[in-house]
């Protein structure tokens, strides 16, 4: 993922066709979301399979009686193990194949839609609870494509915004951190505006940034079908993100 060198906006190399009618790029841009569709699309699954079998014990730690005592190792394992997968190959995998690339996404993926299992159970237990996902993935689809479709339009550089908000993204974690011991409520609420408000910004920027990489490659095949693949990993955390942030803000901030 390292050695991809993204162009910034406004460097796109000059004679270059207009991406508007550049069916290389459409084709480009389509790979990447598609595969990011399909992402969601097994996480879906995965999260309705865990919800609804005895997969989703797997979360709780119990005593010699049965009884539910806490959270898991496993359900640590899988909360954390994407973030452990992506910066592991960052390190590790420094020039990935295509092959290899895939496993790292698909890996992240799964994950995550194992994770989500046991926030559809919790929803499926709460009166209106399918119904309020329902909105909240209706409602992220919507802010997603704006934002994504403003970033592939813009003529406006995005590049000091994005960078701006990975920035955010730390100080986001460190007040989720902060927040779980002292269990504000009024904290909880700003950390989800501020969320949405946050990977809103990044899918408009990571769609720019996709977007000029198309023309940095120069048509490598290789490179290209590596880049699709992470394309559609950063696409698809920032949906992710986006839903969960946005199911905060329609629950009351209590799931």
């Amino acid at each position: 993922m390292n050695d991809f060198n993204f162009a910034r906006a406004g460097q796109m190399p000059a004679g270059t066709m207009d991406a508007s009618v550049d069916v290389g790029l459409r084709k480009f841009m389509l790979g990447v979301f598609n595969k990011m569709g399909l992402g969601l699309a097994w996480t879906a699954i995965l999260a309705f399979v865990v919800a609804n079998t005895s997969l989703i014990n797997m979360f709780f730690a119990t005593n010699a009686a049965g009884d539910i005592t806490g959270l898991s190792i496993l359900y640590y394992i899988v909360a954390f193990g994407p973030i452990a997968i992506l910066f592991g190959s960052a390190f590790v995998m420094k020039n990935p194949s295509p092959v290899g690339a895939s496993v790292i996404y698909w890996s992240v993926v799964s994950l995550i839609g194992t994770g989500m299992g046991l926030l559809v159970w919790v929803y499926a237990g709460i009166p209106d609870g399918m119904a309020t996902m329902a909105k909240a993935f209706l409602t992220t689809a919507i802010a997603f494509g704006g934002m994504s479709l403003w970033g592939y339009t813009t003529k406006r550089d995005l590049t000091p915004i994005g960078n701006f908000l990975m920035m955010a993204v730390f100080g986001l974690i460190a007040a989720m951190i902060i927040n779980m011991f002292i269990a504000s409520s009024m904290m909880s609420f700003f950390i989800s505006i501020g969320g949405v408000l946050i990977f809103a910004g990044l899918t408009a920027f990571d769609t720019q940034r996709l977007k000029f990489q198309y023309y940095e490659l120069g048509g490598n095949e290789r490179a290209m079908s590596v880049a699709t693949t992470y394309g559609a990993l950063s696409l698809y955390i920032n949906f992710i993100n986006m839903f969960q942030f946005i199911l905060a803000l329609m629950s009351g901030g209590d799931d």
